[in-house]
């Protein structure tokens, strides 16, 4: 992965994330870039054309797969620390064991986050959460 981090940093965005998923009866490798302000469709071509003759050598998966690029989206998942810290001030909602928590992420750190909402300030950590992702208010 981080490897792959420099790679992508070469092209003057940020790494995300990346996943294998299978739509279609086709399995597709996707890499999730991000930057300040987003990800131009330009952007996504650079890095796919940077990529694209390492893994014809070195491929990122077993099998055939298509190479794709995106960036997360307005809404997308949280699954680290580090994607919470880019989603600081944005609205999250948050499910755990117990309860689900919907509001403005207010703190991230290593251990967990704040999410504000009209009941208050609920802390959580990370080992605490089972699903997180942002959403937009319609």
């Amino acid at each position: 992965m981080k490897e792959l981090e420099k790679l992508v940093q070469q092209c003057g965005v940020e790494l995300y994330g990346d996943e294998v998923v299978s739509e279609n009866g086709k399995k597709i490798y996707r890499v999730y870039i991000t930057k300040e302000g987003g990800v131009s469709l330009d952007e996504c071509e650079a890095v796919s054309r940077l990529l694209s003759p390492i893994f014809d050598v070195t491929p990122p998966v077993d099998g055939e797969y298509f190479l794709e690029l995106s960036s997360p989206g307005l809404e997308r998942k949280l699954e680290n620390p580090r994607h919470f810290k880019l989603s600081l001030g944005e609205l999250v909602s948050v499910k755990t064991l117990t309860q689900l928590f919907k509001g403005r992420l207010v703190k991230a750190d290593e251990i967990g986050i704040a999410i504000e909402n009209d009941e208050g300030i609920f802390m959580i950590n990370f080992d605490e959460i089972k699903k997180a992702k942002t959403y937009m208010e319609w």
